[in-house]
């Protein structure tokens, strides 16, 4: 739909600048995202970061680009912590449910595609799977331990991070240096085998409990956490590609690891570009299961979380993650979601004006120049704050003219209208037709809770939950509150 090619600039964690976007390919882009680890549901944090880029792939198939989005699956049992303690999440949480790991992979992958259609991603291009990809592992392993740059120790391979500094700079994206790791390093269980304390494990010898275990070279084992990541990005995107992104949490280990074993096999870091997207708070404070202040991504839209008195639209939840820059911390909280479900009805009742609007000989303000500010702002490293106060500006426009203050012509509407309904549904993904039809229902379920508040009240139990029953096999959630009933 654009021409608008060559302007876009992104900012890159590995210079710390935003720069001008340049594909290795001319007209094709290639992006690796880090997905999700099947081991529970993604809570709103892992959303966000999937949000983001979702909406970053979207702008960039809006200017035309080719781009070959590649999103992992963790299904693979063993991982390895951010402390670099050996961790079988699957495994654990299999046990826990009495299940085999199979069946918690499958399980949460179910879970992980509802939300994807729920919060309207995008499909990646490929979305493939630790476990279908051992055997690009185990080669990369091979080759990082031919260019002298690992060690093997009773059946488990560790990267070696001194060796690698002599050729590499190890912390290059983090900006971390070794010697200051070792303060924020524990004693580990595997220390006595590593040369050095920041050495980290490309595989790990089975131990009797894991729940799964695949063959190599060095013996039955487990991938590390790290190399599952450059197996996948560089098999369908190449040694070398344009755009890899993820959390912020994953900056340092998973991301400064991956650039290492790149490094260590090919002798390239994999990314131009590293994009990170930054964490969300809750009422002002680090989303956390030990604050008390956690939720799922699905219970905020049926309302059935307690940190907030009523559900909101997956629409309305991607336009106040929109709200916010993507590299900027976001606070959940219920009046800026309040004030985010106003917003969004401003602009989708000002999309709906479009089709109605009267036309004149000429427009009475510049059409071209407010397009071009959508424009402005994506190509600002995907700025949608500044986007979306410049489509408020729209909206602002389209009901002066409905009023019949501004004056708009033909041509100029027409401009106008596809931009306006393309960057707001093509880029920021927003579906429109959630609250439209909320709109049209409120009316009738306004009638419907008044009739089951009186049941209520004349203690006539059953009819009040034979309507709070029917309308949940209908998908529409009731919550009593303390400020009274809501509905989503």
């Amino acid at each position: 739909m654009s021409n608008r090619k060559g302007k876009l600039h992104i900012y890159n964690s590995l210079s710390g600048k935003k720069e001008h976007f340049e594909p290795i390919h001319q007209d094709h882009v290639g992006m690796y995202v880090c997905g999700p680890t099947l081991y529970s549901e993604p809570h709103m944090g892992n959303m966000r970061t999937f949000i983001n880029f979702d909406m970053i792939y979207r702008y960039l198939l809006f200017l035309d680009y080719r781009v070959k989005y590649v999103r992992n699956i963790t299904d693979a049992g063993h991982i390895t912590n951010s402390a670099g303690e050996a961790v079988d999440s699957i495994g654990k949480a299999a046990r826990l449910e009495q299940v085999q790991s199979l069946e918690i992979v499958y399980k949460y992958n179910v879970k992980f595609q509802e939300l994807q259609r729920i919060y309207n991603l995008l499909p990646p291009s490929i979305e493939p799977t630790a476990t279908g990809h051992i055997q690009e592992q185990i080669e990369i392993i091979e080759k990082i331990l031919d260019n002298g740059l690992a060690y093997v120790v009773n059946g488990s391979v560790y990267f070696d991070v001194k060796a690698y500094s002599e050729k590499f700079n190890y912390g290059i994206l983090s900006g971390r240096k070794v010697d200051e790791l070792a303060e924020e390093t524990r004693t580990l269980n595997a220390q006595d085998e590593k040369r050095f304390f920041a050495d980290f494990a490309l595989w790990k010898k089975a131990n009797p409990e894991d729940m799964q275990i695949w063959r190599s070279p060095w013996g039955d084992g487990n991938p590390g956490w790290h190399i599952e990541c450059t197996a996948m990005s560089t098999k369908y995107l190449g040694t070398q590609f344009d755009i890899h992104g993820g959390g912020l949490d994953l900056k340092f280990p998973h991301h400064e690891d991956e650039i290492a074993q790149n490094c260590g096999s090919f002798g390239c870091n994999p990314a131009k570009i590293w994009m990170h997207a930054n964490m969300l708070n809750v009422n002002g404070q680090k989303m956390s299961k030990s604050l008390g202040n956690f939720f799922l991504p699905k219970e905020i839209v049926e309302g059935t979380t307690p940190l907030f008195s009523k559900g909101f639209s997956p629409d309305v939840l991607r336009f106040f993650m929109m709200q916010a820059h993507y590299r900027s911390t976001l606070d959940f909280t219920e009046e800026a979601l309040n004030a985010a479900e106003k917003g969004y009805t401003r602009l989708s009742d000002a999309i709906q004006l479009l089709d109605k609007l009267p036309t004149g000989e000429t427009s009475s303000f510049d059409v071209s120049a407010l397009v071009d500010s959508f424009y402005t702002a994506m190509d600002d490293d995907f700025n949608t704050p500044i986007l979306i106060a410049n489509l408020f500006e729209a909206a602002k426009r389209v009901n002066l003219i409905n009023d019949k203050v501004d004056t708009i012509s033909l041509n100029d509407l027409k401009l106008l209208s596809t931009h306006l309904i393309a960057f707001v549904k093509e880029i920021l993904g927003l579906q429109l037709n959630v609250a439209q039809s909320d709109a049209k229902l409120a009316p009738v379920m306004d009638l419907v809770l008044d009739l089951r508040a009186q049941a209520r009240a004349n203690k006539d139990w059953t009819t009040s939950d034979k309507i709070r029953d029917g309308l949940a096999a209908a998908g529409i959630i009731v919550k009593d509150g303390k400020e009274g009933t809501s509905w989503s």
